[in-house]
């Protein structure tokens, strides 16, 4: 045989080879996804005018080994990133990367102010359904005084299954995303309050666990109870730490002593430094077969994006990966 047919020879060897070990050995998470949200360098790393370094963030998100991103800021972020959404899909595809959902808010329980929401989610559905992801995450309207929140929370699920069916009509799925800083589902009550009165096929749940901990909800007792209506969430691992001292963004602004936003922002870990059970509800979730994105929605990193990022991939790889093998 000659030289050139036993290379030839040897090489469609080593390719069968690789195509069997494929097919036996699956990739190394079959079923979860991990993303980061872009809030982290919206709201403390970048100032709020000019163009933004993306590309710098994208190439952090794939050195540190997450999957995607969810897209924070939209729509009026999109001008604001120095490229056009085909040059986006261009970056995103050199980097392996995908936008795995993006944030959307809106009065729901306003009548008045619902068609133009509706119409707001469908321009977000058609950007996710441009960058191929299928869920969408939706926060609630602003927090009102408590008594009135039974009726703003009511019509707000009203509008929620509405809000489920447009989502359908671009193959998206939609679902609430808790929030403890001022919005009108924030308590363990609110969520259920809201999760009982939507239609489980209709709309759905991305819980925040930073939220849901800075709201002293039973974060296990929610996730042992509500896990098969998750279609997206967001796992931040959080301990309580008080701003007793002005606090200096990267970005130039300052959080104030004592402000509610400094203290949350503290708040936020790298994953394996706070009190939330990471690996329990990791287990839970399995146990009802969810398949999708686990997002670590970090707010805030105490040296920067890329270590913060790196140590909890460290992590990921180390604790909870091997709950999903």
């Amino acid at each position: 045989m000659h030289r050139r047919q036993a290379l030839s020879a040897l090489a469609a060897s080593l390719g069968a080879l690789r195509e069997r070990a494929a097919a036996f050995y699956p990739g190394k998470r079959p079923h979860i996804q991990w993303s980061v949200s872009s809030f982290l360098w919206t709201s403390t790393q970048w100032r709020d005018t000019g163009t933004l370094p993306y590309t710098e963030m994208l190439d952090v998100i794939r050195d540190t080994g997450f999957n995607g991103y969810r897209f924070t800021g939209w729509p009026s972020i999109v001008e604001r990133i120095g490229m056009s959404l085909s040059q986006l899909e261009k970056e995103l595809s050199k980097r392996d990367l995908r936008i795995a959902t993006l944030s959307f808010s809106g009065p729901a329980d306003d009548p008045e102010k619902q068609p133009a929401m509706e119409q707001a989610a469908r321009r977000a559905c058609e950007f996710l359904k441009r960058f191929g992801a299928t869920e969408l995450v939706t926060f609630s309207p602003r927090r009102v005084n408590k008594v009135l929140e039974r009726e703003h929370i009511r019509r707000a699920c009203l509008f929620y299954n509405h809000l489920g069916d447009v989502c359908a009509e671009y193959g998206i799925r939609t679902g609430l995303h808790n929030h403890s800083q001022g919005q009108l589902i924030e308590t363990q009550d609110e969520i259920e309050q809201l999760l009982r009165q939507t239609d489980p096929k209709k709309f759905h749940w991305c819980p925040d666990t930073v939220h849901l901990y800075m709201a002293n909800c039973d974060i296990m007792g929610l996730f042992r109870k509500y896990a098969e209506r998750l279609i997206f969430f967001d796992l931040v691992d959080a301990k309580y730490q008080y701003l007793d001292h002005d606090l200096r963004l990267p970005n130039g602004k300052v959080e104030k002593a004592g402000s509610q936003n400094g203290t949350f922002l503290l708040g936020n870990v790298d994953y394996g430094d706070g009190e939330v059970d990471l690996e329990g509800i990791l287990r839970i979730v399995k146990g009802v077969g969810y398949k999708g994105w686990i997002n670590m929605d970090l707010h805030y990193a105490r040296v920067s994006p890329r270590h913060s990022l790196q140590r909890s991939m460290e992590y990921v790889e180390k604790r909870l990966d091997p709950i999903y093998a």
